[in-house]
């Protein structure tokens, strides 16, 4: 084999390149994301329908996804740099804030976005490390916003201008929500731990005025509030599971309801126009609590805590959104809950396609496999083991079986289309199956394990050997790729050394060296060279015939690369990590040419679809993106390899 040689002007295949010069980085343009899968369920209050009856809105890691229900459409809403915390819309629907979470110390950043042009139109930059609640007056002249509890302060905001107009601390404990008051502009409430305040807006004076709230010897943690039409009653929803009912004219305390209270909690509520209250608790009750009598009147029971309820504007339906990122659809009479969207709620750890077919993919998460129609973005298929988490999942070549590596050591195929069980290999590796590669002929599996073994499976029709146990590594490997001709696989350990392994004579034909935990590796397609990635956030370029070290980017400027993908021609490669930017990369040129913004957890995979026209890359927070492949690189990213 000769290596391959780079087609790179005025350099010399050996030298190593140069971190982005500034002229490169003006080169830099932005991937557009196409989709996205994913809900964010554990923000409270922040599964929205737009007052327009056609837009759902969620936040989803860094970016807040608006979905059209009757065009199936998706577009988005990108200018946080970290996790979207809250969300809310104004009466008429026309604006829409959000507020992030950041690091401790650092200025968290509230947003506000016109809807109709999808564009941000202000950035108010007050509140530290997080903004823990949003609510726009009646006229959405004015915002109020709540920090965290690190900051705990109330502001109120000039929407038009975007400037604040005053601020205080909410109080001298923990707050968690405020809301304005329907009928006035100058009026507010805001409740947290053991507390909950009436607010006069003074404009003139630019002040806020509090009047607590007598609770008597009742000691309660509220969550979540809602006012009544006339402003007359507040309804205060607590972490014990009962709801509060204040009197607003005098702040005076009226009762509390039900009698038996709801297990984890009272997350969210929402006020129907017959006065009953409908109320979403932790354990998945949702229930609907008549006025007056204050009784529980009908319940439904849903999958994960209750996070978000949102009615629709005649108040038949509504939106239910949960904590393990489930959506149901829900009918208020008959309170019957149906599944709508459904996702990964847990970091997912792999995502795969099937040889040479792009509609569909699978991606694996703790304690479950899924099968994504990559067109509609619907799951296709679920397959769960409870208690144990799969590291890697890859389709047979022939399509014919879908194998996944498990924490408890056993290698699982299913059937791709029924999700029942194939055959098991119980005991492949002692500590977890971390990677799997699938031969060509569809008889083998090479798999790795948390101590560093790496083992080669014949898979026949009735039975499962092992052909042979290869113990060279003495960490845990990340990463197997499998040569074309089935006569060599390639393994990239966390011992920083990359085993090329003879498939035939069963031995290890070479090594590479570097003092990195490697986390992926890939081979060019014409197998002349490859690719690794790993801790040191450096991509590096081997030669396959001798080991040698031809290349070295620099991939990040912070936190390690965990993933590779290559183009059918090897023209093009993506690479993602904890920096959270996926990057496409010029494979001769070694530079980057376009990023994608979107993940708000470190990037765990990624993979380039079989027909090159676009990326998937899954996060550790949960969510599938989906990213356009440039057009003027689907072409050469489509190229027969010489």
């Amino acid at each position: 084999l000769k290596p391959r040689p780079l087609r790179l002007p005025g350099r010399s295949p050996s030298m190593p390149s140069e971190a982005h010069t500034s002229s490169n980085k003006m080169q830099e343009q932005e991937l557009e994301l196409q989709s996205v899968i994913g809900f964010k369920g554990t923000v409270p209050s922040a599964l929205i329908l737009h007052p327009d009856q056609e837009t759902l809105l969620f936040p989803l890691g860094c970016t807040i996804v608006l979905r059209n229900l009757l065009k199936k459409t998706q577009s988005f809403l990108q200018g946080h740099d970290n996790q979207v915390n809250c969300i809310t819309v104004s009466s008429s629907g026309r604006l829409i804030a959000s507020g992030q979470k950041t690091f401790m110390g650092f200025p968290a950043d509230i947003i506000l976005w016109d809807f109709a042009e999808r564009k941000e139109t202000h950035r108010l930059c007050l509140h530290k490390v997080a903004v823990t609640s949003l609510s726009f007056s009646r006229d959405e002249t004015y915002l109020a916003t709540l920090g965290c509890q690190d900051d705990n302060s109330l502001v109120v905001w000039e929407v038009e201008r975007g400037t604040a107009i005053c601020g205080t601390p909410a109080a001298t404990d923990t707050a968690h929500c405020v809301k304005f008051l329907n009928n006035t502009e100058y009026k507010l409430v805001t409740g947290g731990n053991y507390h909950i305040t009436l607010w006069d807006f003074d404009l003139q004076n630019k002040k806020l005025r509090p009047t607590q709230v007598n609770l008597g010897q009742i000691k309660r943690v509220c969550t979540s509030i809602q006012v009544d039409k006339n402003d007359e009653y507040a309804f205060c929803g607590t972490t014990t599971g009962d709801i509060l009912e204040i009197a607003l004219d005098r702040g005076l305390f009226k009762q509390t309801f039900p009698k038996k209270c709801f297990s984890l909690g009272v997350t969210c509520s929402t006020l129907l126009p017959d006065g009953d209250l409908l109320v979403g608790t932790g354990d998945g009750t949702i229930a609907r609590i008549a006025a007056g009598t204050m009784k529980i009147r009908q319940q439904c029971q849903v999958l994960g805590g209750v996070t978000s309820i949102a009615l629709t504007a005649d108040c038949t339906h509504f939106f239910c959104g949960t904590a393990l990122s489930n959506i149901y659809w829900t009918d208020v009479a008959s309170m019957t809950a149906e599944l709508r969207n459904t996702c990964h709620h847990e970091r997912i750890n792999h995502v795969c396609f099937p040889a040479g077919y792009s509609e569909v993919f699978a991606t694996c998460s703790v304690q479950d496999i899924r099968v994504w129609n990559a067109a509609t973005r619907q799951e296709i298929l679920r397959i769960q083991v409870p208690n144990m988490e799969c590291h890697c999942v890859d389709f047979m070549r022939d399509g014919r079986s879908i194998v996944s590596g498990w924490s408890d050591g056993k290698i699982r195929a299913f059937l791709p289309q029924s999700g029942k069980l194939l055959y098991v290999i119980n005991d492949a590796h002692k500590s977890g199956v971390t990677a799997l590669a699938t031969a060509s002929d569809c008889g083998r599996i090479v798999s790795g394990g948390m101590e560093g073994e790496v083992r080669v499976w014949r898979i026949g029709r009735q039975t499962q050997t092992m052909d042979a146990s290869l113990k060279e590594h003495r960490n845990r490997v990340w990463c197997i790729k499998i040569r074309a001709d089935d006569s060599q696989a390639v393994s990239a350990s966390a011992d920083g050394s990359c085993i090329i392994w003879d498939l035939n004579s069963k031995t290890r034909s070479l090594c590479l060296f570097e003092s990195t935990l490697f986390k992926s590796i890939v081979y060019h397609p014409d197998e002349s060279q490859l690719l690794t990635t790993g801790s040191d956030r450096k991509i590096g370029y081997w030669d396959t015939f001798d080991g040698q070290a031809i290349r070295v980017l620099e991939g990040s400027e912070d936190g390690e690369l965990t993933t590779l993908s290559i183009s059918r021609s090897g023209s093009h490669f993506v690479s993602g990590g904890e920096e959270r930017l996926l990057k496409l990369w010029d494979y001769d040129e070694g530079v980057c040419k376009a990023m994608g913004v979107g993940h708000s957890g470190a990037i765990s995979a990624a993979a380039i679809s079989p027909d090159q026209t676009f990326v998937v890359s899954c996060g550790a927070e949960g969510a599938i993106m989906v990213w356009t492949m440039p057009p003027e690189f689907v072409d050469r990213c489509c190229e027969a390899v010489e």
